[in-house]
């Protein structure tokens, strides 16, 4: 991954081996998925990876997974379409299916260290959009709130909501975490607008982008609403 000019300075989280959450879209020619379709996919592969039993204890991904969370929970979201796609879906890992979005998430990888399946795809320009405005959300579903104000690409918004996901995840009690495992993670993401600064100040996980790429560092981009944190 190249170097940014929206690096921020080294912490002592840096100093800890680095690794990343490869996420791949499907991204056919004649069939792209719609924006936030994608984006709610991707949210849930990041959820259905960290609630998977060989992520946890013992389990086969679990060393790597707690490697990768002690230092910065990094994603980066590329793109694949035909005979790439296909080789990427025969490497472990695991694939969400949304209404018009597949999302393939891998175990973490040391961040110089890629499958060359997945190093050789592309990992910017990725642009999607709405063909109609995203329905409204179902009570007490959770939503990942976008910043109205931050700009970023389809693949960069990607990362970000599973950003969101995870720290909801982290914030919740094992009951309540295997409560959303068995209900499919049912979650929407949806833009602020006007309720972006309440969001922001409600005490409710917040993403603030590390400034490796695209955003400018500290940059608040998503709030994680789920109910049973509004219920606290």
């Amino acid at each position: 991954m190249s170097e940014s000019p929206f690096q921020t300075e080294p912490t002592p989280r840096d100093e800890a081996p680095q690794f990343v959450l490869p996420l791949v879209v499907r991204l056919e020619k004649s069939a792209p998925p719609a924006r936030t379709d994608a984006l709610e996919a991707a949210a849930r592969a990041v959820l259905v990876m960290l609630g998977d039993e060989r992520s946890v204890g013992d389990g086969e991904w679990a060393q790597v997974m707690r490697d990768w969370q002690d230092a910065r929970i990094r994603k980066v979201v590329r793109r694949a379409r035909g005979a790439e796609w296909r080789r990427a879906g025969e490497l472990p890992g695991i694939t969400v299916t949304g209404k018009s979005a597949e999302v393939r998430v891998f175990p973490p990888v040391p961040l110089d260290g890629w499958p060359k399946e997945l190093a050789k795809l592309q990992v910017s320009g990725t642009e999607l959009d709405d063909p109609e405005p995203p329905a409204d959300v179902a009570p007490g579903t959770a939503v990942l709130w976008m910043s109205p104000d931050v700009e970023m690409s389809a693949g960069k918004a990607m990362a970000q909501a599973g950003h969101g996901a995870q720290l909801a995840w982290w914030e919740l009690s094992d009951d309540e975490r295997a409560a959303w495992r068995e209900a499919g993670f049912p979650l929407a993401v949806r833009t602020a607008d006007r309720r972006w600064r309440e969001l922001t100040a409600g005490g409710l996980p917040l993403v603030r982008d590390a400034g490796f790429t695209e955003i400018a560092p500290g940059s608040c981009t998503v709030v994680a609403e789920h109910p049973a944190l509004l219920a606290r």
